[in-house]
């Protein structure tokens, strides 16, 4: 098993389930056959580029995940956040800013003021 491996199978099943779709659905959805689904979750499979950047795109897996697994120390909050963070445009990256340092500003003066 190379060490990309366990990272890869463990990071597409965890998406899979989290999507509610079966092995058979995704390999349809990214055109390949659902026993290369089936061989990556089970540590087998190395998939090509062709197979591999779909898949990610496709289960919306921050690749960094994969690739530098350690990353999975980071609260699934977080990584949700980045997930969807990284999906935006510019234009809703710029729009979202303002209402994410508001919520940020309430919320850490609630803590502040639970603190004293």
């Amino acid at each position: 098993m190379s060490d990309y491996s366990r990272p890869l199978g463990d990071t597409v099943k965890q998406a899979r389930t989290r999507l509610k779709l079966t092995q058979y659905e995704i390999a349809e959805l990214i055109d390949v056959d659902s026993r290369t689904i089936l061989n990556i979750e089970n540590y087998k499979g190395n998939p090509k580029m062709e197979v591999l950047y779909p898949l990610i795109r496709t289960l919306k897996v921050d690749a960094r995940e994969i690739f530098t697994p350690e990353i999975l120390r980071d609260s699934p909050s977080l990584r949700q956040l980045r997930i969807l963070i990284e999906d935006c445009n510019e234009q809703e990256a710029a729009a979202i800013i303002p209402a994410v340092q508001a919520i940020l500003e309430v919320l850490r003066s609630k803590t502040a003021q639970s603190i004293e």
